[in-house]
């Protein structure tokens, strides 16, 4: 199916709002759609009208369904899914619980690319428990090497805990090869997919995850502030979150509480119902436009900045992997990125920085300064994606 762009630009307010400018920051916060919006101003003055418990009660059916969208998206079950705030959230309760579990010797097994605030939650628990952390090799293109992953398998390793699409380089990680690994030898595996939902097909039965953590905010078009894990319904029983209230885990007797037998004993009682409404609607928005349909375009376009940027002098595009993702990382031989981001900004182009520390493993192998960032989606046109380009070639003039 063909994408309606006309039909999707005019149903993002943000494209109408910057004439002749560009929003490519995708990656950071991408444009929510209208129906988005009105999803969550709805619940809000649905809100003030009648009062939060009133409301929630009310819309309970339709706050409920976005457990079976998300689990759509997915492909997952509604019951395997819990809602939270954000991806570092989701993310967390997953490790943590797990953590618990962790003693001297154990080994928790990364990527060079991983994620700054995966890596600093690493270091705690090693520093806590004794565990050990180590960094899988990367094969000649960039990515995590498979074969050099199959044979630092032995019975220490506790988890596999990967970054899908890391936060700069473009890397698409192997997930499904990862997954397929982690199965054959029965280790739990983390799938942090905060990059990769929205622009990506997501298929949890086939990547084989055991944990999956995202957001609302990036290439999904949701809110800020909204989240979701993902947990096999087989590991649920293997994880006790680490934080409970007695939504997660209703307290049955004096001395007694049960966790839920589901997801949400990864939650708690309190939501921002607004933006769970927004969630919901955003997934609904991708899933009715297609996620093939979204990925093919959003490697065209990112395709085709990339091509564009490698054929300017001093201009060097930093992405690694044989199957990039929509996030184009490059820097400039004589501007540095903050100044290349702000002279976009004047021009109406929204891009963004990556630093150093967001990958540090990757930014010291690499020898990388900061880099700048552009992420198109698929509702920027030919036209942005060419308008970027033909700012950067002229910013040495």
């Amino acid at each position: 199916m063909t994408l309606d762009l006309a039909r999707i630009r005019a149903e993002t307010p943000g494209v109408a709002q910057n004439p002749g400018g560009a929003y490519l920051h995708n990656a950071g916060a991408a444009l929510m759609p209208r129906c988005v919006l009105d999803a969550q101003k709805a619940h809000l003055d649905l809100e003030a009208a009648i009062g939060g418990y009133a409301a929630a009660d009310r819309e309970a059916e339709r706050l409920d369904a976005v457990y079976d969208s998300v689990a759509r998206l997915l492909n997952a079950a509604p019951d395997e899914i819990a809602l939270v705030e954000n991806a570092t959230v989701a993310w967390q309760m997953a490790f943590y619980g797990l953590a618990l579990t962790f003693a001297p010797g154990d080994r928790i097994l990364t990527a060079q690319a991983e994620y700054g605030a995966n890596y600093v939650a690493f270091l705690q628990v090693a520093k806590r428990s004794g565990a050990v952390i180590e960094v899988i090799p990367n094969d000649a293109s960039g990515q995590i090497d498979v074969a050099a992953l199959e044979t630092m398998i032995d019975p220490r390793v506790k988890l596999i805990a990967i970054t899908w699409v890391p936060t700069n380089g473009g890397l698409a990680n192997p997930a499904a090869a990862i997954g397929a690994v982690a199965r054959a030898h029965g280790i739990p595996y983390l799938l942090d997919g905060c990059q990769a939902v929205g622009q990506m097909v997501v298929d949890v039965a086939t990547i084989g995850c055991d944990m999956f953590s995202a957001t609302g905010r990036k290439f999904l078009r949701g809110p800020r502030g909204t989240g979701f894990l993902y947990v096999r319904r087989a590991m649920l029983a293997e994880l006790e979150p680490p934080l409970l209230d007695h939504f997660a885990a209703p307290w049955v007797a004096r001395d007694r509480y049960e966790l839920r037998p589901d997801a949400r004993r990864f939650e708690n009682w309190e939501n921002n119902y607004a933006a769970r409404a927004g969630l919901g609607a955003a997934v609904d928005y991708a899933l009715a436009i297609g996620m093939p349909e979204i990925e093919d375009r959003c490697r065209r376009l990112s395709t085709r900045l990339r091509d564009g940027l490698r054929a300017l002098p001093g201009v060097t595009v930093r992405d690694l992997g044989t199957a990039p993702s929509a996030i184009v990382s490059f820097t400039h031989a004589a501007i540095p990125a903050g100044e290349v981001v702000a002279r976009a900004a004047a021009a109406g182009i929204t891009i963004g920085c990556s630093d150093p520390d967001t990958t540090r493993l990757d930014a010291e192998a690499r020898d990388l300064p900061v880099l700048v960032r552009a992420s198109p989606h698929y509702y920027n046109s030919e036209d942005e994606i060419d308008r970027l380009v033909a700012l950067v070639a002229g910013l040495g003039t």
